[in-house]
């Protein structure tokens, strides 16, 4: 696995990464100590060997609270330290050649052993990589250092069907967004723990269902009678107190096969009446007279008749 980042700054011979012995601890050559309490990292170059460690590869510590990450290193003339710090597709220097960055420096201070955090939040959680080099980039070491800031779990919000239709599907929800590390989640059914596997509990085993105790799922394939409970979802990750959520209370039913047979029956009723008064609207003749409109008016003129002088006679005639 090549890394571009360090080539970048260092110009240093790239090698595969590989786990040294003790879990937690990345480096680009990992070899053991045995008895050592503590994991070493070594980058060989061609020009020269440096030693990268660290006394703790993982800090855990409460948020507010100062946190120490440790790096040590050995094989080096003249030193150079940078750290860098890791959190999914977020990338940042915290130090650049032996200083702190302008970002960090009102809360991090640089020591030739480690940087010292005077008050860590949930967002400082992540991976954090110290790197170690000669001036001219013939010698580099680094080693990874863990960070988790502790924050306990907040109440948890659960999304639950007040009903569900017997042999058909239901989910239930149940998330937090504030604990630190990641809470897992545990289902509750009229105050009784719910295993992940129902069919292990004599209580559980008329239901059928699976836990995600990392989402907080909890999916009901086929719901049954025996799903019909209140339910509760309690948050936690080993700090601080669990949090529940408020219980809910879900109803198995029956599909209400009456209920719909009558509602189609009523609806075709409804249908056939009003058939019935368009076609008896029709018979009467409502229809027609609405076309029928009133009657035009002639006007018949008749041309005069020669008559004789002195005599009058009507000549034309308007007929309306």
């Amino acid at each position: 696995m090549w890394d571009p980042w360090v080539a970048q700054r260092f110009g240093a011979c790239l090698w595969p990464r590989a786990r040294s012995w003790r879990p937690g601890v990345e480096s680009r050559v990992g070899l053991p100590l045995h008895g050592a309490c503590f994991s070493l990292c070594l980058c060989s170059l061609a020009l020269g060997r440096g030693a990268v460690y660290t006394s703790e590869p993982e800090v855990r510590v409460a948020e507010n609270k100062p946190a120490k990450l440790s790096c040590s290193y050995s094989g080096f003339s003249s030193p150079r330290v940078e750290w860098k710090f890791a959190q999914g597709d977020i990338t940042s220097l915290v130090c650049y050649n032996n200083k702190i960055t302008a970002s960090y420096e009102d809360r991090v201070t640089f020591s030739h052993s480690g940087i010292t955090f005077h008050s860590v939040t949930r967002k400082d959680t992540g991976m954090y990589t110290c790197m170690v080099s000669d001036e001219g980039g013939n010698t580099y070491g680094e080693v990874t250092v863990k960070l988790i800031v502790l924050v306990p779990p907040s109440k948890p919000t659960v999304n639950i069907p007040s009903s569900a239709t017997i042999g058909n599907r239901a989910v239930l929800t149940c998330s937090e967004k504030d604990g630190s590390p990641p809470s897992e989640f545990y289902w509750f059914k009229d105050g009784v723990l719910m295993p992940t596997e129902p069919k292990s509990s004599r209580a559980f085993s008329n239901s059928s269902y699976s836990l995600d105790h990392k989402t907080g799922e909890l999916i009901f394939n086929p719901v049954s009678a025996f799903d019909t409970g209140e339910y509760i979802c309690q948050a936690q990750n080993g700090y601080g107190t669990p949090m529940r959520s408020e219980a809910v209370r879900m109803e198995a039913a029956e599909l209400n096969v009456g209920g719909i047979v009558a509602a189609v029956l009523v609806t075709l009723i409804l249908l056939g009446f009003l058939i019935l008064g368009i076609w008896f609207a029709y018979r009467r003749g409502y229809f027609d007279r609405a076309k029928k409109g009133t009657s035009s008016k002639k006007v018949i003129y008749s041309q005069p008749a020669a008559r004789s002088e002195g005599e009058f006679r009507q000549t034309s005639s308007f007929l309306v």
